[in-house]
């Protein structure tokens, strides 16, 4: 009897940006899902961006990738093509949101993705299957995956997750250059809360090659201060920094650390790593009913939140703060029905 054939099926919003066009490749290359599964790509783009992304589906042929099975092209405004985008999907990376423009308020922004993100979720209550599985890129992610799950609810919140492994691989990043390891050295960095600037980057778990980082450090003030120049600031402030020194926003590393944290989810850990994920029933003192960074473990295409790391109360103060500011941004979205 044959073995039947690994396929997934992956809608990527958003697919003619920068982060969706240096994602693609390492959806096409095996990096994701691995190299024994084919893959069928269907990419949606607003109207404006329909005819870039019929240039990238141009290079995705001319690349002859032999795991894709098929790509699609589809339009977002258009309503008659919802269906034909979300029935069947396997995953969805909501790459696309609406860019903050300068003087925008971040309530304002808030509410300008919330109608995207809405949409999002009534695509996948209709059209989705129960199983599918949403990495939300977009920012605010984490708001954001909050929005579209609301929406979505035949669909487990288990099943939804916003990108904090992008913090994850930058905190793991600075630390190997300071120490001069590589960052697969490193286990137990975590990150708490929102993917903004009131994130914790928290070392204090850490270990190097099974060594306690920070006394491979050797310099609290540098690892745990929240100052310019310092290990946590200078997370939290990363993606600011990007813009400043490239004139837009993280997209390869972006793409990477998307890449990274789906894979990990479908294909299992070896270690702990980040994932926003829903915070109900956590053992940390973080509220309910919100997509939160914490450290998990996957297997089996399920995640799991690591328990037993004791937060000091620094520690625990802004991580307290995250879950507020969490909180403050749903209320902002003033959403129908917020109770979930």
């Amino acid at each position: 009897m044959a073995v039947s054939e690994k396929h997934v099926t992956v809608l990527v919003t958003g697919a003619a940006g920068q982060i969706g066009y240096s994602i693609i490749p390492l959806i096409c290359n095996g990096q994701m899902f691995g190299v024994d599964t084919k893959v069928t790509l269907r990419l949606v783009e607003i109207k404006p961006a329909m005819g870039a992304l019929a240039g990238v589906k141009m290079e995705l042929d001319d690349c002859s990738y032999p795991l894709v099975k098929a790509i699609e092209m589809w339009d977002a405004w258009d309503a008659n093509q919802e269906e034909g985008a979300w029935s069947g999907i396997d995953y969805a990376v909501l790459v696309g949101g609406f860019p903050r423009k300068k003087g925008m308020l971040r309530a304002d922004l808030l509410k300008k993705n919330s109608g995207i993100f809405q949409k999002a979720g009534k695509n996948l209550e209709k059209y989705a299957k129960e199983t599918t599985k949403v990495l939300v890129v977009a920012n605010p992610a984490n708001t954001n995956c909050y929005v579209c799950a609301h929406y979505a609810k035949k669909i487990p919140k288990e099943n939804f997750c916003a990108l904090t492994r992008l913090d994850y691989n930058r905190a793991c990043g600075q630390l190997a250059n300071k120490l001069e390891c590589n960052p697969s050295d490193i286990k137990d960095m975590i990150i708490w809360g929102n993917h903004s600037k009131t994130q914790v980057p928290d070392a204090s778990f850490a270990t190097v090659n099974g060594e306690k980082l920070s006394e491979k450090v050797n310099d609290n003030k540098w690892l745990f201060g929240n100052e310019e120049g310092q290990f946590m600031h200078t997370i939290a402030y990363r993606g600011a920094a990007v813009i400043k020194a490239r004139g837009a926003s993280s997209a390869v590393s972006a793409a990477n650390a998307s890449k990274d944290c789906v894979r990990d989810w479908h294909c299992g850990t070896t270690k702990n790593v980040a994932m926003s994920v829903w915070s109900t029933g956590n053992s940390y003192g973080v509220p309910e009913n919100l997509f939160y960074s914490f450290p998990v473990t996957c297997a089996d295409g399920k995640w799991k939140i690591t328990e037993g790391f004791q937060v000091n109360d620094e520690m625990q103060k802004l991580m307290n703060a995250s879950a507020n500011e969490l909180q403050s941004e749903i209320e902002d979205c003033a959403l129908d029905d917020v109770e979930m």
